[in-house]
């Protein structure tokens, strides 16, 4: 059952509608009237009220009311043929068609013209064909605006559910490479902590760095998804200038982090949601290199922008592990989701020579 809240105009609106359906059904039953036995003519007025009042439940019950309404008027129309329209069946087939797709909404219809079809008895053919015009000129109105607001709820919903997946992606990542350095960290200030304090101490450093690092942001994320929260979600988001910041975290870990800008054209600059996505592949890349890579003592980061194309490539000297190679894990897939999203490309998987490459192509110019 549909649930409505009716509003002062919405409520004035249902009153008149129902106020107005009566009335003229009342004036068409009078008329006609004249000669017939008077029970006949308090049945029709009582068929009369009776699909006037059912309007008043219209948008919370269209199919009883519309039940009610095709009943009523073909009862109407036997006791007043002259009236043609049954105007309280055409008021009910517009909630009806606005809450059932047309697999349900066109049977309704089909009613409908049934109804109206009794015309061809009692009236002119000309009007008759009119009268079997305007139900189905209603119909095809009313669905054209169902189908519009259903487009309309479709796209808010999958703009809801793009949202989401880019919060998670962000958090993933987020979340991922920080706890990843923060376990490495404290792993090293335990060996350390008793022959070489002041090393332990800088590995808790380090930790406290990347602690408040993360909980930044993650608060920049959260902020999206609260009410009132769009001043901190306004931040300038991470872009390839803080790659520098993003190694520091590992070079502290004892993990060798060489980053390498090459800008070959004089383009313009690169758009912030590339920025943004290069940044959290390169990122991804070496929670990775940190979390998987076997014995790897170095990751050279190369980011370089030539004909119209961003390029990011990630090299490690590590041994790999099967977390790393095609269809494991999440963090590859993020990747390449982030790198699709835009356009571009990303391949990734174990060298011939040892190591592991990451490999993106982004386009600085994002079409579609």
């Amino acid at each position: 059952m549909l649930r409505v809240r009716r509003r002062p105009l919405r409520l004035t609106a249902d009153i008149a509608v129902s106020v107005l359906v009566a009335y003229y059904l009342t004036v068409v039953v009078l008329l006609e009237s004249e000669g017939q036995p008077w029970a006949l003519t308090a049945l029709g007025l009582a068929a009369a009220a009776g699909q006037a009042v059912a309007l008043w439940w219209r948008r919370t019950r269209p199919v009883p009311v519309m039940a009610v309404a095709l009943a009523g008027g073909t009862f109407t129309h036997v006791i007043a043929p002259e009236g043609v329209f049954p105007v309280a069946a055409l008021v009910a087939v517009v909630p009806l068609t606005l809450a059932y797709p047309p697999r349900f909404s066109l049977y309704g219809l089909a009613a409908l013209l049934a109804l109206t079809s009794m015309n061809f008895w009692t009236t002119t053919t000309g009007d008759a064909q009119f009268a079997m015009v305007i139900p189905v000129l209603v119909w095809t109105l009313t669905e054209t605006v169902r189908s519009r607001r259903a487009a309309i709820a479709e796209a808010s919903r999958r703009a809801v559910g793009e949202e989401q997946a880019r919060i998670a992606r962000e958090l993933h990542d987020v979340i991922a490479h920080s706890v990843s350095v923060i376990v490495v960290q404290a792993a090293a200030a335990d060996d350390v902590f008793d022959e070489a304090p002041e090393q332990a101490r800088a590995s808790l450093r380090s930790i406290e760095s990347t602690g408040r690092s993360a909980l930044g942001e993650l608060r920049r994320l959260l902020a999206a998804t609260r009410p009132g929260g769009e001043d901190e979600s306004r931040r300038p988001q991470p872009a390839l200038d803080r790659l520098g910041e993003l190694a520091e975290p590992l070079r502290a870990a004892g993990l060798h982090v060489a980053v390498h800008r090459e800008d070959t054209t004089d383009g313009p600059p690169v758009p912030a949601g590339v920025e943004l996505s290069a940044y959290r592949i390169v990122q991804e890349a070496l929670t990775n290199t940190l979390r998987h890579a076997e014995g790897a003592g170095r990751v050279e980061v190369t980011v370089r922008t030539a004909a119209g194309m961003l390029e990011i490539d990630v090299l490690d000297d590590g041994g790999g592990s099967a977390a790393d190679t095609e269809g494991g894990g999440f963090g590859i897939t993020g990747m390449r989701e982030r790198a699709s999203m835009l356009g571009g490309s990303l391949d990734a998987g174990p060298c011939s020579g040892g190591g592991f490459r990451v490999q993106a192509r982004l386009p600085l110019e994002v079409t579609g």
